[in-house]
């Protein structure tokens, strides 16, 4: 089931050279990671970008910026969010530059921290607070990559060294099954049933592991349902979704809808359409599985 669960972002449909999203090709980590993205290979940034749209997708991101020019890496990890917010890169104009990101999802970031995930929700940390492990290792080797599949393949071995001492809480797991099998429909208590704990029991956990009450994660593992069958179903019709993931009416829909997506229906279909056109201007390709090659 957690396989089949698939979080996007605001423009679920870009593709290029700065902008690449990688499965892990081993299936085990494929529980944990949603996948590594950042640029093809280093850039020249020859002008400004405007910011980008993030959307609340269930996941943290261990995020990387290299800038080649000064010989500089910034780094940080991004906590869950719940509220969406628009992002500008760190590079300066005329710099060789490239990102590197590690996209968990947010109940799979744990497993590989040193550190509870309590209080991390819309924030931004210094990587090595919870992953010193694992910057200490992949940060002096960024500058060697050439590509990103190669940085990938690195930092894939690294995290498979590290399957001894991951981190795992049977709570968490079922609760995250019945979670992700009712679609973001369930209530906390009903959660809570599912998973065979006390509501307070399995607040207390969430928070510990991914920095997210039930209640809220719930919400938003409905909300990315939603938005995967807006963008990605012709035919999606707003009355078939209010009951299909139990929303109170339609006006509860777009209401909790634009609330987590800062825009409303259209508008968020159109920006998703809209930054495919502007991404391919520099050359498009595909999303890439490292186990069978690229696709």
């Amino acid at each position: 089931m957690r396989r089949s669960y698939v979080p996007i972002t605001a423009t679920p449909f870009a593709a290029g050279p700065k902008y690449l999203e990688i499965v892990p090709s081993n299936h085990w980590l494929r529980n944990y990671i949603r996948c590594f993205w950042g640029s093809e290979k280093p850039y020249w940034k020859n002008k400004a970008s405007g910011p980008d749209l993030v959307i609340p997708d269930t996941c943290a991101d261990i995020i990387y910026y290299m800038d080649y020019t000064d010989n500089k890496v910034m780094a940080g990890f991004c906590g869950p969010n719940d509220r969406s917010f628009y992002a500008n890169d760190p590079f300066g104009t005329g710099h060789l530059v490239s990102t590197f990101c590690i996209r968990f999802y947010a109940w799979g970031a744990y497993a590989f921290s040193e550190d509870s995930l309590s209080d991390t929700i819309n924030g931004f940390f210094d990587v090595q607070s919870r992953f010193r492990w694992l910057d200490c290792q992949l940060q002096k080797r960024l500058f060697e990559m050439k590509t990103i599949q190669d940085t990938v393949r690195f930092a894939e071995q690294l995290f498979m060294k590290r399957i001894l001492s991951v981190r795992q809480n049977q709570i968490i797991d079922d609760a995250v099954d019945a979670l992700l099998f009712h679609r973001g429909t369930l209530s906390a208590a009903a959660l809570a049933k599912e998973a065979f704990v006390s509501s307070r029991q399995l607040e207390r956990v969430f928070r510990e592991y991914t920095g997210i009450t039930p209640k809220k994660i719930s919400n938003l593992v409905r909300y990315q349902y939603l938005w995967n069958d807006i963008v990605r179903n012709p035919g999606f019709q707003i009355l078939d979704a209010v009951e299909k993931y139990n929303y109170t009416d339609q006006p509860h829909l777009m209401r909790e809808f634009k609330r987590y997506h800062a825009m409303g229906i259209k508008q968020a279909r159109r920006y998703a359409r809209l930054n495919v056109a502007n991404i391919q201007d520099d050359g498009a390709c595909n999303c890439y599985d490292l186990s069978k090659g690229g696709t």
